[in-house]
């Protein structure tokens, strides 16, 4: 028994003796053209299982490091990696380390292993619900089945009380039966960032999660402008679709006019800023202050601010304020803390009222919602809050919906608000996704240069058997809504592309008869369907801002396919972002889609890519590829 004890206490003095003789290596991580700090940035000693991740300051710690000479890899989705060699570690001492990563290189594979995600010797703990709690992700990645109308749960996140609208995913329908099909425009992107947030934190997203067409419109297509007085163009492409060998596809991409700052009108803003204590986490209050800070920078002389707070009161905390005094707008923000409950309802209540109270005739009056999504008090039924939405957006006052953090994300409702105001629903993740929102898409999130936009594309059964539209499940319209002019539809600002795919099968020769009575179809298809070359009609409906009298774009697509060899950058691209979205639901319509067809393709078809958005979507795939494999793998150990 002493024996025993003795070993116990000799193995606890030695434990002791090896912590106290190891030293420390800290710093921080930022943007090297902006100087914006990195959060969740990887720091790691190579060839160990040492490391650490940046917090919302961009800040890290590596410690119990034993003496000694290494080499440390600094990685962030989206960046040139970083090597440091020679450092120096001592025993009992701290080594300050900082670095600067630009934008650029691609995500090697990763390898995940139990509780902790590892890459080149890198160790991943990442804090799931910010400051107040941490977590380690687990090995157990596995896709999250929605529950309870769209409530998901994690099976090792008991506090995750996330929420998205429950997606039936669109079928075939037969083009002779059906041949129209009509459905509004979605300028939306907050799911792509949304599903970035869930891969980088080394999990698949919840199928729910992913709506394909917001994860296509999230980047730009280098479609034609419009010419004349229409507001966008219309431009459409086909050729073979990449999951389906029987079937094509057709792109049809939208590009909103270009409008010169000195032409736009001067802005009624009224941020409407949730400061309630499920803000407090590192990702939500800290993040939406930065991305305010961007934001302001961005506002002209004639804007004017106004800034309302909500939590368990709710109060203006600036009054309407010009553009140009934009220190003391920030010195606002920078004072803003989070504590107390939701009284969200209130929130937008007041928001509604300064917002009128200093409307702009003729200007872009808004209101912008920050928050989690988690309203607990005042109008909290959803359903409340989109009538009283309505009825501001009709006194032209619209909304825009930015969501942050993560555990409580109130995704569903978020897009129903923006939605039913008139704006956009974007999610912001980290502060390079803020520079996205808040500085170069800025003017196409925030004015609008046409509004209730609806597609109703007509087929020709003489060509088309049946189609499928990939996406905007929550966008489909009925048939005869195309010209009700009380439908609200969406929205596009300047500059906007909006892309919308469609699935088809080809035709081939058929006697069926029908019913119905359109272009291509009457008691049975009738000669001009037989004998035209036409593949399609697509029809655009849309309303000037100002305005609640519609206009109509018509644009006939032919039946010529293009060589797959020749096909743009932007369709084959398109197509890619598409594959990856029906992987990533696991489609019933996936067919042969994979991961290593998505990387191929995107690869090819990357273009100029400016931002080196592409180049991150590469990375993205890349990433969900080996947790997909990393899945499939524990599948089939716990079957054996």
């Amino acid at each position: 028994m002493a024996r025993v004890i003795l070993f116990i206490l000799t193995s606890l003095l030695c434990a002791f003796s090896a912590t106290a003789q190891t030293g420390s290596v800290k710093g921080k991580i930022t943007d090297a053209e902006t100087g914006e700090p990195l959060i969740g940035a990887n720091v790691v000693i190579i060839h160990s299982k040492l490391g650490a991740a940046t917090d919302i300051s961009g800040e890290y710690v590596i410690k119990n490091i034993p003496p000694g000479t290494y080499s440390i890899k600094v990685s962030y989705v989206g960046y040139y990696s970083e090597t440091i060699k020679n450092i120096d570690v001592q025993a009992d001492s701290v080594y300050i380390l900082d670095a600067q990563l630009n934008s650029g290189i691609e995500l090697q594979e990763i390898i995940c292993s139990d509780k902790k995600i590892y890459s080149e010797g890198k160790t991943n703990t990442v804090n799931v619900f910010g400051g107040s709690k941490s977590s380690t992700r687990s090995n157990n990645v596995a896709r999250i089945a929605p529950i309870n109308a769209g409530v998901v749960s994690g099976r090792d996140l008991p506090q995750d009380t996330e929420e998205y609208s429950a997606i039936t995913e669109n079928s075939f329908f037969d083009a002779l039966k059906n041949p129209l099909s009509t459905f509004a425009i979605d300028v939306d992107c907050a799911s792509y960032s949304n599903v970035r947030r869930f891969l980088n934190y080394n999990w698949l997203p919840y199928p729910d999660a992913v709506r394909v067409e917001e994860l296509i419109n999230y980047f730009e297509y280098d479609y034609l402008p419009p010419k004349g007085d229409d507001p966008f163009s219309v431009n459409m492409e086909y050729s073979d679709c990449p999951w389906n060998e029987e079937g094509r596809l057709v792109q049809i991409g939208i590009r909103g006019k270009r409008i010169a700052i000195e032409e736009l009108k001067p802005s009624n803003l009224v941020f409407l800023i949730d400061v309630s204590g499920s803000m407090g986490d590192a990702g939500k209050l800290p993040l939406l202050k930065k991305s305010f800070r961007m934001m302001v920078d961005q506002l002209k002389e004639e804007d004017r601010v106004s800034i309302v707070v909500y939590a368990s009161e709710t109060g203006v905390a600036l009054p309407s304020t010009s553009g140009a005094d934009k220190e003391k707008i920030l010195g606002v923000v920078d004072e803003l803390r989070a504590s107390g409950s939701t009284a969200g309802g209130e929130g937008i209540q007041l928001a509604y009222k300064v917002a009128a109270e200093n409307f702009i005739e003729d200007g872009n009056n808004r209101v912008i919602l920050a928050t989690d999504g988690d309203f607990n008090v005042g109008i909290s039924r959803t359903s409340e809050l989109v009538k009283y939405i309505e009825s501001k957006r009709n006194e032209g006052i619209y909304l825009t919906a930015l969501g942050f953090g993560m555990g409580n994300y109130k995704d569903d409702k978020l897009q129903r608000l923006a939605d039913n105001g008139n704006g956009n629903h974007a999610y912001i993740d980290n502060p390079r996704e803020a520079k996205k929102v808040m500085v170069t898409e800025l003017l196409s999130n925030l004015y609008t240069i046409a509004k209730d936009v609806k597609i109703q594309v007509e087929f020709n059964p003489a060509r088309v058997a049946s189609y499928r539209l990939v996406g905007y499940e929550n966008r489909i319209m009925d048939d005869q809504d195309f010209e009700d002019e009380k439908k609200d539809a969406g929205e596009i600002g300047p500059d906007h592309t909006v892309t919308a795919l469609y699935e088809i099968i080809p035709a081939q020769p058929t006697n069926l008869k029908t019913s119905d009575d359109l272009k291509y179809v009457e008691k049975k298809l009738n000669k001009f369907a037989r004998e035209t070359g036409e593949l399609l009609t697509v029809k655009i409906r849309y309303k000037d801002p100002e305005n609640d009298k519609s206009s109509e774009i018509v644009k006939i697509l032919m039946d010529e396919p293009v060589d797959p060899g020749k096909s743009s950058d932007d369709y084959r691209f398109a197509a890619s972002v598409a594959q990856f979205g029906l992987l990533l639901r696991d489609s019933a319509f996936k067919g042969s889609a994979s991961f290593d067809k998505v990387l191929t393709a995107a690869e090819n078809s990357r273009g100029s890519d400016l931002h080196g958005y592409r180049k991150e979507f590469i990375e993205l795939v890349q990433k969900a590829k080996a947790l997909d494999s990393k899945q499939e793998k524990e599948a089939l150990l716990s079957r054996e």
